[in-house]
């Protein structure tokens, strides 16, 4: 069954992101990792120095090897009175490439993904970016793999056929992938790409960082923002047409 979220509830759902946001940035600081905030989230910053008004998520990335540090760390140093942490290693039955950062005592739960085996409060995706290769037909195939690895995990949240594929089996390959060389470009591994057929980022995007007001707060971001922006979404300062303006399908929801 759709739940559809009122306006109250989701100006209470972008302030809890931004306490995730701002827990993500407090234990980044203090291990010395590095981080921005990317795609929508960024688009917010630049556009409305928020979040976009319809938007119902946040998004941070880091490069792999950040990513396991930032992984390793929420162990020891993030605030497990009030939040927890999911990814592939550490949450039985978890089904994404990425993490999700969460906060307990509350419920987002997406329509599809009732079924899944682990607690699904308010969160904020976390997600490690990958090296990919620069010769563009081996690129074309290294994206084919990623493409079998995301469908093979997306539909199976929601394909009970598919399902039954040990998620050990995936995520074996998925390993594989993720141990490529460095090259001047990355992507993350398990979300699409877009922007025609280059399969991938600049990893400069990532790598050269500025900061950004968010909601009252400054975050790091990509310095050459208007690069990443036109790149992701074209004319980026042009709002959508109102029947674009979505928000995920949700069928439960619960602030706290």
């Amino acid at each position: 069954m759709k739940y559809s979220l009122s306006s109250t509830e989701l100006d209470g759902l972008q302030a809890v992101q931004v306490e995730l946001l701002l827990e993500v940035d407090r234990i980044c600081k203090k291990a010395g990792i590095k981080y921005c905030i990317i795609a929508g989230t960024f688009l917010g910053a630049v556009r409305h120095k928020k979040h976009i008004p319809w938007d119902d998520d946040a998004d941070v990335a880091l490069l792999r090897e950040e990513y396991e540090k930032f992984a390793q760390v929420c162990q020891t140093e993030l605030n497990a009175e009030k939040f927890y942490f999911q990814d592939n290693k550490r949450t039985k039955g978890y089904r994404w490439g990425y993490g999700k950062l969460r906060k307990k005592n509350t419920l987002f739960l997406r329509e599809g993904q009732e079924h899944l085996p682990y607690e699904q409060g308010i969160f904020i995706d976390v997600f490690p970016l990958d090296f990919v290769p620069e010769f563009a037909p081996l690129r074309g195939l290294h994206c084919m793999a990623c493409f079998a690895i995301r469908k093979m995990l997306w539909f199976g949240a929601k394909n009970k056929l598919i399902a039954k594929i040990p998620l050990s089996f995936i995520f074996f390959f998925y390993n594989i992938l993720i141990k490529a060389s460095h090259t001047s470009l990355v992507r993350i591994l398990t979300f699409p790409t877009v922007r025609g057929r280059i399969y991938a980022y600049s990893a400069k995007w990532y790598k050269e960082l500025s900061e950004i007001e968010f909601a009252g707060y400054k975050f790091p971001c990509p310095e050459d923002g208007d690069g990443y922006l036109t790149f992701k979404f074209g004319n980026y300062m042009e709002l959508p047409p109102e029947n674009e303006r979505k928000t995920h399908p949700v069928s439960e929801f619960r602030l706290g």
